[in-house]
């Protein structure tokens, strides 16, 4: 496991992933601790399912910023967006750990890449979506 700010641009409190569990040529999997204190829980600790996308695409900037790992710093991008974001959950549970998935599906020559995502809770695949992304040159 690797510390996230190693492979992407964000900063807290805006960035919300906690560490890199896997990276590869075409995959990148991160983890989250549901924190029940965080800028972003509802009153009951829990934090809204609708953030998943945002999760999604900080690992998909993990996987570029592992595959830029040479780089004095990870590369910038824009996230062009997406297609069936679903949730099984209206929130996730407090304290709970997700852990998120990219797959890259597709990357071009000009930076823009799609990524298959998911985020597990428990071994049980709890929200998906395929993300389009553009990396900054």
């Amino acid at each position: 496991m690797k510390p996230i700010q190693e492979f992407v641009p964000q900063h807290p409190p805006m960035l919300l992933l906690d560490v890199v569990i896997e990276v590869s040529e075409t995959l990148c999997r991160t983890s989250l601790r549901v924190d029940p204190k965080a800028w972003y829980a509802n009153p009951d600790g829990t934090m809204p399912a609708w953030l998943g996308l945002e999760l999604m695409a900080q690992t998909a900037a993990a996987h570029s910023g592992w595959k830029n790992r040479d780089a004095a710093s990870p590369k910038s991008g824009y996230l062009l967006g997406t297609r069936r974001y679903q949730s099984t959950l209206d929130h996730f549970p407090a304290d709970s750990t997700l852990v998120i998935q990219a797959e890259l599906d597709y990357a071009g020559v000009f930076g823009q890449s799609a990524f298959l995502c998911q985020i597990s809770l428990n071994e049980t695949t709890v929200a998906e979506a395929t993300l389009k992304v553009l990396e900054s040159a």
